[in-house]
């Protein structure tokens, strides 16, 4: 399942179904399956601006899918949400997907990478908060201790 969150796209993939995305959409005939192909390079992408990008188009096909096809755009705007570190969304995607296929073995591995992500992410995050505390009070400690060797 990591492999699946840290695959980029190249470069030339993405330009070429950009180009056919853009095509179809100047025509009037922009389809489903163009619209989930372009969508799945820019989740892919190295830039979460593209990202960001492909959850707008996937979340624009999610009502208008079929069974199968929505199965797919849960699993990627879980994957989507997961490379841009939004863990909320990304597991309300996947759970949203569970619920209605409790089973899909995929969907089980995506989340527990999330909620091993989030846990790793928030102790880093307490970390940090911890670490400016312990400094803070260091800085506070130093101040005081030459505030009353000045006296």
């Amino acid at each position: 399942m990591e492999a699946v969150l840290s695959e980029t796209v190249a470069v030339e993939d993405l330009m070429k179904f950009e180009k056919k995305y853009l095509a179809e959409l100047s025509s009037g005939s922009l389809s489903k399956s163009t619209q989930f192909e372009y969508a799945w390079c820019l989740i892919r992408s190295k830039y979460s601006d593209d990202i960001q990008k492909g959850v707008v188009i996937l979340e624009d096909l999610l009502p208008k899918g079929c069974k199968d096809e929505q199965r797919d755009y849960l699993f990627y705007l879980s994957v989507a949400h997961c490379r841009l570190k939004e863990y909320d969304k990304a597991l309300k995607y996947i759970r949203t997907l569970l619920h209605k296929e409790p089973t899909n073995t995929q969907a089980k591995d995506l989340e527990k990478v999330i909620e091993k992500r989030m846990q790793k992410d928030g102790l880093v995050g307490m970390a940090i908060v911890g670490g400016l505390a312990v400094g803070v009070a260091g800085i506070a400690g130093l101040i005081g201790l030459a505030i009353s060797k000045s006296k």
